[in-house]
């Protein structure tokens, strides 16, 4: 097989979670720990710090590897879900794994695979610690995919654990309550290891104290932590407590030298370090136009503080959702003021844009849909002013499509 057909064997053979949903998804630990038992554990060959969290994981993830990288260490990166090429998910010092490698890994493990019915994701992950083992990292980011108790990451022994938050995201299968989502995510803490909060939630605070206690695990918040002299290329302002989690984080390597400098200029070059995309992502300037991959009901909130910064004649939103989103909640929030794009971008997870459309006519919202995303931004580009800004925002797939057409 070439890259292509290898890719495709992946996203189209076996279940993603990225294009079919829930229903796809697994919750079980034992298929990833046989797959790297049969890859002799190739995890346990370099350090690792573990990131969990409902929003904010990301960011957090890139801005670590860039400071490490900035810091002269080799470092593996995985992230989930990519936005354009299935590669941006494994990356070591910001650079994407390459064609041959994927290719020769899914090829040579391709029996294994079809016999033992393994997921997308777990291949992915697998991939992953496969790639920084054979390539001798100093340290590897690993970022979960779902919660974290029975994430296929959580395989790992990592030096640290970084938990950014708690939302109300994937109820239908890390729970109804921030309690027992918060449980899902303690799910990550390990015996002895420390784990940061980089935000302090009070409602479920006692969630992670009682793991950390109960597994004598050092627990740390981020109340301390000031960020008078630290900056981020990242925007918007809750990129904040990303930044104190990230620093808090820092501090308690201390088998690695990470100057104060190298973390200031890893924080300022996260970007330029890792190919981080589609966060606050400002991709024109006149009009203004920002794309952001924030999904859930948290982070709409979140990018409306952060529009109602901004001086601008109109908001022009141009937003799709794929299906089990809570998106009547979402549109309710938003300003009756904007204009609407609405779109449907082209995967089999997509929510029908007729239905969208509709609830936002019941609820007074002002906007045209539209069957694909491209069509959206040519309209949308088309009816600005020079003084206008556009957010385009949803779904990864909506902002995908937007990148892939620039």
């Amino acid at each position: 097989m070439n890259y292509n057909e290898t890719v495709n064997w992946l996203f189209n053979q076996l279940p993603v979670y990225q294009n079919d949903g829930f229903l796809k998804y697994k919750f079980d630990l034992t298929s990833i720990n046989n797959l790297c038992d049969y890859l002799k554990n190739p995890q346990e060959n370099f350090k690792s710090v573990h990131v969990a969290g409902t929003n904010g994981k990301g960011s957090t993830s890139h801005m670590l590897a860039s400071i490490l990288a900035q810091s002269g260490y080799k470092v593996g990166l995985y992230t989930s879900p990519h936005l354009y090429d299935f590669r941006e998910r494994i990356k070591i010092n910001g650079k994407m794994i390459s064609k041959s490698e994927v290719t020769f890994f899914v090829t040579k493990n391709q029996l294994y695979f079809k016999k033992n019915k393994v997921s997308f994701f777990e291949m992915s992950v697998a991939m992953a610690f496969n790639y920084f083992s054979k390539e001798s990292v100093d340290i590897a980011i690993i970022e979960t995919g779902l919660g974290g108790r029975l994430d296929a990451t959580n395989i790992i022994n990592p030096i640290l654990s970084i938990i950014t938050n708690v939302g109300l995201d994937h109820q239908e299968f890390l729970g109804k309550s921030l309690k027992e989502i918060a449980k899902e995510k303690a799910g990550i803490i390990k015996k002895g290891i420390p784990i940061v909060l980089s935000e302090y939630q009070s409602s479920i605070y006692d969630v992670f104290l009682k793991r950390s206690k109960d597994l004598a695990s050092p627990l740390y918040k981020t109340q301390d932590i000031s960020l008078k002299d630290y900056n981020t290329d990242l925007k918007g302002s809750f990129q904040n407590k990303n930044m104190k989690g990230v620093i808090k984080s820092v501090l308690l390597m201390k088998d690695f030298e990470l100057s104060k400098k190298n973390v200031q200029k890893g924080l300022l070059n996260v970007v330029k370090n890792t190919g981080l995309r589609g966060r606050w992502e400002i991709i024109k300037n006149s009009p203004k136009t920002i794309l952001d991959v924030g999904h859930n009901l948290e982070a709409f909130r979140l990018n409306m503080k952060e529009i109602s910064k901004i001086d601008y004649d109109n908001l022009r939103i141009i937003i799709g959702f794929v299906k089990g989103k809570k998106f009547k909640k979402i549109l309710n929030i938003l300003p009756n003021t904007a204009l609407f794009y609405f779109c449907q971008p082209k995967i089999s997870r997509a929510l029908d844009v007729r239905k969208i459309f509709n609830y936002s006519m019941k609820i007074g919202l002002k906007g045209k849909k539209f069957d694909c995303v491209s069509s959206a931004y040519r309209s949308c580009l088309n009816d600005s002013k020079n003084m206008d800004l556009i957010f385009v925002c949803g779904s990864n797939f909506v902002i995908s499509e937007i990148i892939h057409s620039k």
